[in-house]
């Protein structure tokens, strides 16, 4: 009687384990995917003619949104993960929906704001000036040097 119960509480343990880490061979099996795209892409612009260049334009957006999709799943799975506190804006802050290309004051990308850890929450790694800052419940990619918003996930944060 204690073998069936003690196999059924095993299961259930090691069940979201496994599906944890199929989403994440997932996801990076997505990425790889859209990288050999991008490749062939410039191959294609390099050494074919028009109808493989479009092709492989295709094919890259293809993998791009099976790459989104498997993070939006991820992101569904791990709700608790991007659950944050309450945003706590500069001085005179109002909340308004940002577009790329708006400049943000710079306060509004101190180091209090500045998302420390992008890999936690899947985000691509910033280069050079560039910065992840949480505004809102929005996730922004944001140059300091210039303080332009060069990506805008709305809605990032729970």
């Amino acid at each position: 009687m204690r073998t069936p119960i003690i196999l059924s509480l095993m299961a259930a343990v090691a069940a979201p384990s496994i599906a944890q880490a199929q989403s994440l061979g997932e996801a990076r099996q997505s990425q790889r995917e859209v990288r050999e795209e991008r490749r062939d892409l410039r191959e294609a612009q390099m050494y074919g003619d028009r109808r493989d260049v479009r092709e492989a334009r295709r094919d890259l957006r293809d993998a791009r949104h099976e790459a989104r999709d498997d993070w939006r799943d991820y992101r569904k799975a791990h709700r608790d993960v991007y659950r944050r506190p309450a945003y706590v804006g500069p001085r005179g802050y109002v909340y308004r929906p940002v577009t790329i290309g708006y400049r943000f004051q710079p306060h509004y990308y101190s180091a209090r704001y500045v998302i420390s850890d992008p890999y936690r929450y899947r985000l691509p790694r910033p280069t050079g000036y560039n910065r992840w800052v949480r505004y809102g419940n929005d996730a922004v990619l944001v140059n300091i040097r210039t303080g332009r918003v060069l990506e805008v996930h709305n809605g990032f944060f729970w």
